[in-house]
C-alpha cells in the first residue's frame, strides 16, 4: 500500500522545500553575477538591477526570475537583454551553485512593486484615509461607559 504525501500550509499544491531552497540559492547567485560581472549585452552595461525572487518548476528544470531594474527606468530593454543573456547567466550561477542541472532561466519584470503602488494609492485615497485615522473623539461611548 503506498501512502500519499499530506499537503500542509507551509507546502503550497505538494511542493517541497526543496525548490524553494534552491530558488533562494539561484537568487542570490544572479544578484551576486548581475552586480559583479561585466556583461556585454548593451542595456544590462551600467544597469542596477535587483533579483526579488525565483520561482523554481517541483524538477528544478526551469526557473523564473523577477527582476526590477532601480527606478524601473528601461525595464523593456533591460528585460530583452537578461534574456538575450540567459544562456551565459545560466552557466555562470550553475557554476556557483554547483547543480548537476543549471535550471533553464527566464526574466520577468516584479509584478508586486507596481501592486504596492495601487494599495498605497488606495489607502492614500480620503475616503480611506479617514476611515483609518485615529477614533473620533465624539462618537458614542459604548453602553457599559455611560454615567
Amino acid at each position: 500500500m503506498t501512502r500519499r504525501r499530506q499537503q500542509t500550509e507551509t507546502s503550497p499544491r505538494g511542493r517541497g522545500q526543496r525548490p524553494r531552497r534552491v530558488g533562494e540559492e539561484l537568487r542570490h547567485a544572479l544578484t551576486e553575477i548581475l552586480r559583479t560581472e561585466k556583461l556585454r549585452d548593451p542595456a544590462l552595461a551600467g544597469a542596477s538591477i535587483t533579483v526579488t525572487e525565483v520561482a523554481m518548476s517541483p524538477d528544478l528544470r526551469n526557473a523564473t526570475a523577477y527582476v526590477m531594474p532601480l527606478g524601473g527606468a528601461r525595464s523593456a530593454e533591460i528585460i530583452a537583454g537578461l534574456r538575450r543573456s540567459a544562456a551565459f547567466l545560466r552557466g555562470l550561477a550553475a557554476r556557483r551553485l554547483g547543480l548537476r542541472y543549471a535550471p533553464a532561466l527566464s526574466f520577468a519584470l516584479d509584478p508586486s512593486f507596481d501592486e504596492a503602488e495601487r494599495v498605497r494609492a488606495l489607502l492614500a485615497r480620503p475616503e480611506v484615509a479617514r476611515d483609518l485615522g485615529p477614533p473620533d473623539e465624539t462618537a458614542a461611548k459604548p453602553d457599559d461607559e455611560r454615567p
